[in-house]
């Protein structure tokens, strides 16, 4: 459903261009904060890496005699010795600190790049089962705190709201964090258990089962994803803040579907150029700045077009709710 202006009678919603514009200029005038994902990034690249090694290898070592034990149901075990090796080598755990759907944004988080302009990546690695999963927890948590310092902190510089205590607002942002990690996992697991099977039906079938996952996914998703800014514009706890967003896109979904369609194409459509320098040229750097400001100045206009659009549809509800009242009268 949403809210359709009359010529005259309802004010029109907040101009795109004039969020966009609106948080460019913030952040360009506080330029320190896109500094969490500068940093990340550059943690990313240059740090050590926090592998998988000792605990993928042995299973590796295993693939050919599991081939001859299912002969039928495994492909060439040599390509997927090579596979995981390679996977083993690149997998960087260090990854985690970009999270969702509070996090700081990342360039490399996905891309895990082995060599920088020093040569290899230094390697640790993370151990047992055991000590895998305490750096799992550990990662995520810390991820979490590095993101929502960062909403703050975009927040603050953007529309200055006001927030009553820093520590109420981080702890909410976890809270939502864990909320969407479980459903998550809760819709996540049955629809990967599918996945596999369709996969290893058909390859062409699973890739159009991944399809239409990803839209569906999105479908889901653009309802709330102003969620995180109803705790740190509104001082919301998690709940209210996730209805806060349905609400709105509800009521504005033409207008919010096409800031959400730009911000994507914007981010994503930039980042093929941010890709583009060598991982072990200093070039990165550019790469990583640039996208660290367009990334924080997209994060920046959603505050803008958050806070402008809730304030329109307060002047519009009590708009139409007037017009109503004098027309019963």
């Amino acid at each position: 459903m949403s809210i359709q202006t009359e010529q005259g009678k309802l004010p029109p919603p907040p101009g795109l261009l004039a969020s966009l514009m609106a948080g460019f200029d913030s952040v360009a005038s506080h330029i320190a904060v896109i500094l969490p994902p500068v940093l990340l990034d550059l943690f990313l690249w240059l740090g050590p890496h926090l592998r998988l090694k000792a605990f993928l290898q042995p299973i590796i070592d295993s693939l050919p005699s599991l081939a001859k034990t299912f002969p039928s149901t495994l492909p060439d075990p040599a390509t997927v010795q090579t596979a995981w090796t390679e996977i083993a080598d690149h997998l960087n755990l260090f990854g985690l600190l970009r999270t969702f759907p509070v996090g700081s944004t990342s360039l490399l988080s996905f891309i895990m790049p082995g060599q920088n302009p020093y040569g290899l990546a230094a390697g640790l690695d993370a151990g047992s089962f055991i000590g895998i999963l305490g750096w799992l927890l550990l990662l995520v948590f810390l991820g979490w705190i590095i993101g929502a310092f960062y909403y703050y902190w975009v927040a603050i510089v953007t529309i200055k709201p006001d927030v009553h205590s820093l520590w109420k607002s981080l702890a909410q942002a976890v809270f939502l964090s864990l909320i969407w990690m479980g459903l998550l996992f809760i819709v996540g697991l049955p629809a990967l258990l599918v996945l596999s099977v369709l996969t290893a039906i058909s390859p062409v079938l699973g890739q159009v089962a991944l399809f239409a996952g990803a839209l569906v996914l999105i479908w889901m998703l653009m309802p709330v994803f102003f969620s995180v800014h109803g705790i740190f514009t509104l001082q919301l706890d998690a709940f209210r803040a996730i209805l806060n967003s349905l609400h709105m896109v509800r009521f504005t979904l033409p207008n919010t579907g096409l800031f959400l369609l730009m911000f994507v194409v914007i981010n994503q459509g930039l980042n093929f150029l941010w890709d583009t320098p060598p991982q072990n040229s200093w070039w990165t750097l550019v790469g990583i700045t640039g996208h660290a400001f367009i990334s924080t100045g997209l994060l920046a206009a959603s505050f803008v077009y958050y806070r402008d659009i809730n304030v329109w549809l307060k002047v519009v509800f009590e708009q139409l709710q007037r017009q109503t009242s004098s027309v019963k009268a």
